[in-house]
């Protein structure tokens, strides 16, 4: 593949531009970008053709590079081409990281925080552009200072209605315009009783998340560890309390990048915790239920990870193209039906060498089978019990939940009382019991 030259441009346009930028451009024989970065180029200066990216854009890559190969192809980017840029898109569409010459002008971010005073890597980084308002949510914390990057000139006071909804009305809200450019502005107000009119499209919200304290003294609190309180969930019983989904999490080990398929999924909770763990992983909710599975994509929402993929239909049977889709998973969750027949089966062979699997149970009849496959495969076979004091007359006494049997194993890790022949007697005696 031809070299593809990338060129970051700011607000302050052609002027802005380093002198191996401007060259690149006047060799050019193509260059691709947005109207308003094309507007940017003077004509006298670039003589290439100019072809704007059509919408929606990602489906019109692959096509486009094809047509132009073999020319001298230039494609504009806003800023910082690998920040939330059309660079990574090229790479996603299968451009070799050795076929892009990258040109970044300074970001959007790193102009916001030189305007601020605020230190860039204190500054938590939320888009919006192409996501839900809801991506938000998971980062509103007291005492924490957000830059969003704005889809358009709606998003400032979308975010102002979201920070009030969820109790954080007093924080102050900076809206910085075309940064870099001659029509650099900046407008301000607090969120509570927003009243800026719309500005600039070309915007990024600084806000200082404030909470309202009499919203505070009322409000299940958020954490970044699992185990979120069961109250933040809508659920119809069909949830995983939070003792038991912190062990549950903690089991299936969440890295970065890592994708999860929580199968049966009640409420969502682990597959939206699974996400809060970090913002590049991955999960698949599916729910046999389309009443819970429509509740699971308002949890999601609600808990500042809409990206959650919601499945509706019953496993094995909706498993089926799943990994094709999304890919091996890393980790898999069976919260629900584990005595349908395949189950256990499928998810066993979705995974690759190293992957994770755990199930949980509350009946003895998945208990047997969830023994049947430790005796098998090895892992780790845990009871947890968790017990509530509540008010007995006027003492205060223990409550006892029903028991949770947790099965968790690594596929591929021979361990446990699975992995010894000397136990090859006991899975007929489970068996037997069945």
């Amino acid at each position: 593949m031809s070299a593809i030259t990338v060129v970051g441009v700011g607000a302050d346009g052609w002027p802005g531009l380093s002198a191996v930028a401007r060259e690149a451009l006047a060799a050019a024989e193509v260059v691709l970008g947005g109207g308003r970065q094309l507007a940017l180029l003077p004509g006298d200066a670039v003589g290439a053709e100019r072809v704007s990216w059509p919408s929606p854009l990602r489906p019109s890559v692959p096509g486009l590079l094809e047509r132009f190969a073999g020319r001298r192809l230039v494609v504009l980017a806003s800023g910082d081409p690998m920040f939330h840029g059309i660079g990574r898109t090229l790479l996603e569409c299968g451009v070799p990281a050795e076929s892009l010459r990258v040109l970044p002008h300074p970001s959007s971010v790193s102009l916001a925080c030189a305007r601020l005073g605020w230190p860039v890597e204190e500054a938590e980084v939320v888009t919006l552009v192409g996501r839900p308002v809801e991506s938000l949510h998971a980062a509103l914390y007291p005492g924490r200072r957000l830059l969003v990057l704005s889809a358009d000139a709606s998003t400032p006071a979308r975010v102002a209605r979201v920070l009030v909804e969820r109790g954080f009305g007093p924080s102050r809200v900076r809206v910085l315009e075309q940064l870099g450019g001659a029509a650099e502005a900046v407008r301000e107000g607090v969120a509570a009783g927003w009243s800026l009119p719309p500005g600039d499209p070309l915007n990024v919200l600084a806000v200082d998340c404030v909470r309202d304290p009499a919203v505070a003294a009322e409000a299940p609190r958020q954490q970044l560890v699992p185990g979120l309180r069961d109250e933040l969930f809508e659920s119809d019983g069909q949830l995983t309390k939070r003792h038991v989904r912190a062990a549950t999490l903690a089991a299936l080990a969440p890295a970065p990048g890592e994708l999860l398929w929580d199968v049966g999924g009640g409420s969502g909770s682990i597959g939206i915790e699974w996400l809060r763990a970090h913002r590049s992983c991955r999960a698949a909710s599916v729910e046999r239920d389309p009443v819970r599975a429509e509740r699971i994509v308002r949890n999601a929402a609600a808990l500042g990870v809409p990206r959650l993929r919601v499945v509706t239909g019953a496993a094995p049977g909706a498993l089926a193209g799943l990994a094709a889709e999304l890919g091996r998973p890393d980790a898999v969750f069976v919260g629900g039906g584990l005595t349908v027949p395949g189950l256990l089966e499928a998810c066993w062979s979705a995974l690759g060498p190293g992957g994770r699997l755990v199930a949980n149970t509350v009946t003895l009849e998945s208990e047997a089978l969830l023994t049947q496959w430790y005796r098998r495969h090895g892992g780790e076979l845990v009871r947890l019990a968790v017990a509530h004091a509540v008010p007995v007359g006027g003492f205060t006494g223990w409550r006892q939940a029903m028991p949770v049997t947790q099965w968790s194993v690594v596929k591929g890790e021979g361990s446990g009382a699975g992995a010894s022949g000397a136990d090859e007697g006991a899975d007929e005696v489970v068996g037997g019991a069945k």
